[in-house]
């Protein structure tokens, strides 16, 4: 399973410290140009670390996943961050529902829902469900109507797969595609009948291992990344970019190497011109973060099916980490424009431990970085990890799974988190 990054990647120097509050006026009256609005505070009962990217309806709403927190009574909630949470809120903020998890309908989902044009949402839970594997269980697939009433779609028993983290991909015909960490991982898919198959196993070798998150294109081709293997074996591997094709055939679009950047653990983001675009955690070129402190990439189409990589941004590499650090795992947003739009768990202005508490960035076409907002760790929420979505105005809306309501208790005291807005 993932590990929660936002306090405990503490890899870089003290150094890192100085220069965030040598930067932090700059930061700061970026920051202060820009509108930000907390929309809603998580309290526990209601939700507590959101952990996944929201999901937008036509008329302003806004569904997301808590990965703690809810009134379920099942065995994960004898612990008070309870078995999380799926939520609607309106465009004011107001909480309009929430399902609570139980573990027996699942547990911990700390990805986003995709939605569907009736306005059912999909989801994964890492634990939940089938408890003979585990005695948390090993995952589930969930589908809940448009009121939150839900419904177990696939529980993992481990000989299927187990601990499904990611967004679920979901095609015109109403199949659901989406990965598991069981071994070095495997894809699955979820026909409309409900019927289970495995696509692909990884061997963690040149194909990686553990991969995160699904997109498709129009022909019905899957592409994702894994956080390892590729240039070596799974324990030492940077992680590559990989597409499974209609037919079932798999190929390895890009191995990463360090400097071009080291485990991938994004969703990917196609823009008009059939270009992939993504983040690392991990590599780049700057030297202040033990193994880089993440880059944003782009792969591009050379039209022999192969394709080429470039790096677009190094977090930390102008001397300090004012502009991020470790870019989220969410998928990047993208304007009309061509600007993109993202989310790191740490760097910026903020303190959190002396490594900031995350920003929300644009890159531009020149590949020139703005900090849009630095969060403080305050009643503004630190540790926006999943990415933003952005609506028809150029709105961005996310979720910072850390601070907020500094009374709630999550267990170590960094609160329940929060959905907020920002205008660039």
């Amino acid at each position: 399973m993932r590990s929660k990054k936002p306090f405990s990647a503490g890899k870089a120097a003290f150094a890192i410290f100085i220069t965030f509050l040598l930067a932090s006026a700059i930061a700061s009256t970026q920051s202060q140009a820009r509108k930000f609005k907390v929309l809603h505070t998580f309290h526990g009962p209601d939700g507590a670390l959101p952990d996944g990217l929201l999901a937008r309806d036509p008329g302003g709403n806004l569904y997301g996943t808590t990965s703690g927190g809810g009134t379920g009574k099942g065995l994960c909630a004898s612990s008070f961050l309870g078995c999380g949470t799926a939520f609607k809120l309106n465009a004011s903020g107001k909480l309009l529902w929430s399902h609570s998890f139980n573990l027996r309908n699942g547990a911990d989902p700390v990805a986003g829902m995709t939605r569907d044009s009736a306005g059912h949402l999909y989801g994964t839970t890492v634990l939940g469900g089938d408890t003979t594997c585990y005695q948390y269980g090993c995952g589930t697939v969930f589908e809940l109507d448009s009121t939150g009433k839900g419904k177990v779609l696939q529980e993992f028993n481990g000989s299927d797969g187990m601990f499904p983290e990611p967004h679920l991909a979901r095609d015109a015909a109403g199949n659901l595609y989406g990965t598991t960490l069981l071994a070095l991982g495997n894809i699955f898919k979820i026909d409309t009948a409900g019927k289970v198959s495995l696509l692909y196993t990884f061997t963690g070798e040149a194909d990686g291992c553990y991969p995160v998150g699904l997109i498709l294109d129009k022909r019905g081709n899957l592409y994702g990344v894994t956080t390892g293997g590729g240039s070596a074996t799974c324990g030492s591997g940077d992680g590559v970019v990989f597409e499974l094709d209609a037919g079932g055939n798999f190929s390895v679009l890009h191995t990463f190497e360090g400097g071009d950047g080291a485990s991938p653990d994004s969703i990917l983001l196609f823009d008009a011109a059939g270009n992939l675009y993504g983040t690392t955690i991990y590599g780049g070129s700057s030297n202040t973060c033990q193994g880089g402190c993440g880059t944003v990439f782009k792969l591009a189409p050379n039209g022999n099916g192969t394709w080429a990589e470039s790096v677009l941004h190094s977090f930390c590499s102008a001397g300090g980490c004012a502009d991020g650090l470790y870019p989220a795992r969410g998928p990047l947003a993208i304007d009309a424009a061509g600007n993109l739009y993202g989310t790191t768990e740490l760097g910026g202005a903020g303190s959190c431990g002396g490594y900031g508490c995350g920003v929300v960035y644009k890159l531009d076409p020149r590949e020139q970085e703005t900090v849009l907002y630095s969060f403080a760790g305050g009643r503004d929420g630190a540790g926006p990890s999943p990415g933003v979505v952005m609506d028809k105005a150029g709105d961005l809306y996310g979720v910072a799974g850390r601070y907020g309501d500094t009374g709630c208790k999550d267990g170590d005291g960094y609160g329940c988190g929060v959905v907020f807005e920002l205008t660039p």
